[in-house]
């Protein structure tokens, strides 16, 4: 991966805090976080420590309680054309083909139809549906919806790809699989991607870097660099190298006393 001087999202000072019923709940304590350009990071932390919360402010849809955030120089203020978002559920939508899903970006956007569909085919060409075009989510498989979601969120050619636990409601060997097809895609599309998960095993086997966050109320606790080469195959996992890095990141919540990850 190569490192930028400037990078392409740089938050300063990005805190969180939600008013309920006259309390407040500190999600995300002030943070300063720099990705670079073509760079796939990943989040990982306890439930509650504000990783979705996060994504949500890089994806301008929540606004930030204090401090700010920039992608290629621009405040993020709303969402933005230039940013895909994968969700935990595929959210297809049940009435339109896996071919209409994916393009649901380019009519949102007014974009050219023709290109969009052109583009849209080819993604599911290199994901492997293109022979399930025609069909409907209710006839595809959970790993498969989550394909067509891939599709949908880079039909556009944004900038920025947000994925939040996109792979947690997936059984073991399909999520593995998962992993293995979103790094093909990464490599192939060269994407700046930030990837939200519980999962210390999969945080370090995708990410370039892993930024390692405390619970509630959220803060960085650590960003710890991946310098396995790439491209990664699950045989990577049984190594010395790939046990350490996780083992510092485990750490972490081990000290914290978090008991979900």
């Amino acid at each position: 991966m190569k490192r930028q001087t400037d990078p392409l999202i740089r938050a300063r000072g990005l805190g969180k805090v939600w008013e309920t019923k006259g309390d407040a709940i500190v999600a995300l304590s002030p943070l300063d976080l720099d990705i670079h350009d073509g760079e796939f990071l990943s989040i990982v932390g306890p439930s509650g420590c504000g990783k979705s919360t996060l994504l949500k402010i890089l994806a301008g849809l929540v606004a930030p309680s204090s401090g700010n955030v920039d992608l290629g120089g621009t405040p993020i203020t709303g969402p933005r054309p230039d940013v895909g978002l994968v969700f935990q559920a595929p959210m297809l939508l049940p009435w339109r083909t896996v071919l209409e899903n994916v393009m649901v970006p380019i009519e949102l956007q007014k974009r050219d139809r023709a290109a969009g569909r052109a583009k849209a085919q080819e993604l599911l060409e290199m994901v492997k549906l293109g022979d399930f075009a025609d069909r409907y989510a209710n006839e595809l498989s959970g790993g498969m919806q989550q394909r067509a979601g891939i599709c949908r969120a880079l039909v556009h050619d944004p900038k920025l790809l947000l994925m939040d636990e996109p792979f947690g409601a997936l059984d073991a060997m399909t999520r593995e699989r998962m992993n293995i097809e979103l790094q093909r895609i990464w490599l192939e599309q060269h994407k700046t991607v930030v990837f939200v998960t519980h999962s210390i095993q999969e945080a370090v086997f995708l990410g370039d870097r892993v930024v390692v966050m405390t619970p509630r109320p959220g803060r960085i606790s650590e960003i710890v660099d991946v310098p396995l080469p790439r491209h990664r195959d699950p045989s990577v996992m049984a190594t010395a190298e790939f046990g350490a890095i996780a083992d510092q990141i485990r750490r972490h919540f081990e000290l914290e006393g978090a008991t979900d990850l």
